[in-house]
């Protein structure tokens, strides 16, 4: 159960409501009316918490749990033990973080609330139930939408523009961006910084001005100490819906389709362009000035050095498709294993 002194609860709902915020159907038998307080885990829930079943992986612990009850897929119902209530969903953790949603909504504020100590410009725009906390600041002529919230020691340059619903982190740093609805930059973010760039010469290194902007869509997530460099001329552009974790580095006008995952330690090199649904996993190292197509997916420490068509699987340093990596390394232990047995 979520510590009731960080996260508070709107429950309780009854199984009704659970299964309409879900999108789910409640199985035969079970109570509409009966109430549900909270959500929990399958290993620690009680009867009035609602949990989930992910996979198969965790059947022993729902079959030993004492959640009141567990939204499932509809293919494993008819394992499940008698009597348990169920709320059947093709897509079961969807459906968890849509009921979480509902318990746990964000607080809104009631017209403008500035703490002691924030500093907000005069020409600034705050829309209805937006909060700023102590510390903050946010410059001239930014416009922040409805139900927005600056935590403690943000700074939202000046002329920036946020949608509705956005949240800045603490100590987080927003410059030279647009932003749409619904955009949650984490704390320590820096989004809108110069991007490195210089001309390299035995007379020194000259500084070229970056003189774009980062622009994000709607529906963005941007994790924790992330940065992101504005573009040199033109932009760099976070597509709707997408997800980028902590720690993650995006060069200037880099440039990511719609509901891309970004995963931490990725770095991505100036300009280069990701198209739509775009997964890069930990540390993979992107070069610049390529073109990623929609649906690649990288793995884990993987190094990209030039383009890649749409919906490949890549592996490896340099990447090269993930079959063909995977053959190799076979390869090679075999290999190995081969000259071990002859010098033995």
């Amino acid at each position: 159960m979520p510590d009731s002194r960080f996260f508070k609860s709107a429950g309780p709902f009854t199984l009704r409501q659970i299964a309409e915020f879900g999108e789910c159907e409640m199985s035969d038998g079970a109570d509409p009316e009966r109430l549900y307080y909270d959500v929990g885990s399958l290993q620690d829930g009680t009867e009035k918490e609602v949990s989930f079943l992910l996979s198969r992986k965790y059947w022993h612990d729902f079959e030993n749990s004492k959640v009141g009850a567990c939204i499932i897929h509809p293919d494993l119902a008819s394992r499940a033990p008698a009597g348990r209530t169920l709320l059947l969903s093709k897509e079961p953790y969807r459906s968890y973080g849509l009921v979480a949603q509902a318990f746990y909504p964000r607080e809104k504020t009631q017209g403008v609330s500035i703490a002691p100590g924030a500093h907000v410009a005069v020409s600034a725009k705050l829309g209805e139930g937006t909060r700023v906390d102590a510390g903050a600041v946010i410059g001239e002529n930014a416009v922040l939408g409805k139900d927005c919230h600056v935590y403690p020691n943000a700074v939202i340059g000046d002329n920036v523009v946020f949608g509705d619903d956005c949240i800045v982190g603490a100590n987080a740093s927003v410059l030279n961006t647009l932003a749409g609805n619904q955009v949650y930059i984490y704390p320590g973010a820096r989004i809108g910084q110069d991007g490195f760039g210089f001309f390299m010469s035995p007379k020194g290194h000259t500084k070229i001005p970056q003189l774009g902007r980062v622009i994000i869509g709607h529906d963005v997530e941007i994790g924790a100490n992330t940065c992101i460099d504005r573009g040199a001329l033109g932009d760099t552009v976070i597509g709707d819906g997408s997800r980028l974790d902590n720690l993650i580095q995006f060069g200037h006008n880099v440039q990511t389709g719609r509901c891309c995952v970004v995963v931490s330690q990725v770095g991505i090199a100036g300009s280069t362009k990701l198209g739509d649904f775009v997964v890069l996993a930990g540390q993979t190292g992107v070069a610049g000035h390529l073109n990623i197509g929609s649906g690649v997916k990288a793995a884990a420490q993987s190094g990209i050095t030039k383009d890649v068509a749409p919906g490949q699987e890549l592996m490896g340093t340099p990447a090269q498709p993930m079959k063909e990596y995977l053959r190799q390394t076979a390869t090679l232990r075999k290999m190995l294993k081969q000259l071990e047995s002859k010098r033995d």
